[in-house]
């Protein structure tokens, strides 16, 4: 079906949409710095918020409960629609697997995302060390984090300190969730981009979340929390970068192997960098993320690595976007 409307589509009116929230600001501003026309779906109450900007060529108000409508609206004035986490949490894993419009990525990692279990198993079938995956409260030996299925942000995620703590917790949780060891450490969120267009896996930057009441001036009064209200920049060790991009190469490998489709687009694998220097990732994100944000309209200090100038992530998008456009193979990096 995307092939066919791809054949449909006037690649010198090409749009670029997303939903106005997450990386929009991010994404839509690349886009247009690139000259394509771009598209913000937004909710009702947030509408008004991203029409200030001039980048923005077009402010559809929509309801995503609904939300094929839309995708036909957007076929039909040639865009490509670049998912990101909001889009994920506000339509839905079903609704975003069975859009009719071209989708920046490998969409199916959107249904693998959704359920932290499958999430778990392709990182591991990619060889990537990750944090044990308890059954149930019997089978924990120590501290651990639970986390609920989709992309919350972080909300919803409690620790507990023991299977004592865990089982009480547990028993008021009715909402599928994941029991994770709690891995002692710093946190470092890697984002990459896989471009069909230079064949190859970049390393585009890191990130630190910044969260609630585990970051927040709390002095033990109230429960941890892990709701994230914002990203911090950061720059790796030089030593350990090495690691990253073997994971991330190896990440990609593992979606080819498990999907039949070649990894495209930006990504992320989220970890924890003990003190031996070893990480161990517990999460991986199969599109843009949040906090590709630290850099934006300054650019990532890895991308010039490979293009001798900054770029931050809606840039790199856009620039995916252009070649392709140029060398009429849209359909390899759109699914």
């Amino acid at each position: 079906m995307i092939e066919r409307l791809i054949k449909g589509y006037d690649l010198d009116k090409l749009a670029v949409a997303t939903i106005a929230s997450h990386t929009a600001l991010h994404i839509l501003r690349g886009a247009k710095l690139y000259g394509f026309r771009t598209i913000a779906v937004a909710r009702p109450n947030t509408a008004w918020f991203y029409r200030q900007f001039q980048f923005i060529d077009e402010v559809w108000e929509a309801d995503f409960s609904n939300f094929r409508p839309v995708a036909e609206r957007l076929s039909r004035q040639n865009a490509v629609l670049v998912p990101h986490g909001s889009y994920v949490e506000y339509v839905g894993w079903r609704q975003a697997l069975e859009a009719p419009v071209p989708t920046l990525g490998v969409r199916r990692l959107i249904e693998i995302e959704a359920d932290q279990f499958k999430k778990m198993g392709l990182l591991e079938r990619a060889g990537i060390p990750t944090p044990r995956v308890y059954n149930s409260a019997d089978e924990v030996t120590g501290p651990v984090i639970v986390k609920l299925f989709g992309a919350k942000g972080g909300r919803g995620y409690f620790f507990a300190r023991d299977k004592r703590e865990l089982a009480e917790r547990l028993a008021n949780l009715a909402e599928p969730h994941i029991i994770q060891e709690y891995v002692f450490g710093v946190p470092a969120y890697y984002h990459y981009f896989a471009s069909p267009m230079y064949s190859r896996v970049e390393i585009f930057g890191m990130d630190i979340r910044y969260e609630t009441n585990v970051d927040g001036r709390t002095f033990g009064l109230v429960e941890p929390s892990f709701v994230v209200v914002g990203n911090l920049p950061l720059v790796l060790r030089e030593s350990l970068l090495p690691t990253v991009q073997r994971y991330g190469e190896a990440f990609a490998k593992a979606v080819r192997e498990t999907l039949g489709e070649d990894m495209k687009g930006p990504y992320s694998l989220e970890s924890i960098i003990k003190d031996d220097m070893s990480i161990v990732v517990f999460e991986f994100s199969g599109r843009i993320v949040a906090g590709t944000n630290v850099y934006m309209g300054v650019g990532s200090p890895y991308s010039v690595l490979y293009f001798d100038k900054p770029m931050d992530m809606g840039t790199r998008i856009a620039h995916e976007l252009d070649e392709a456009r140029k060398r009429g193979a849209l359909e390899r990096i759109v699914s």
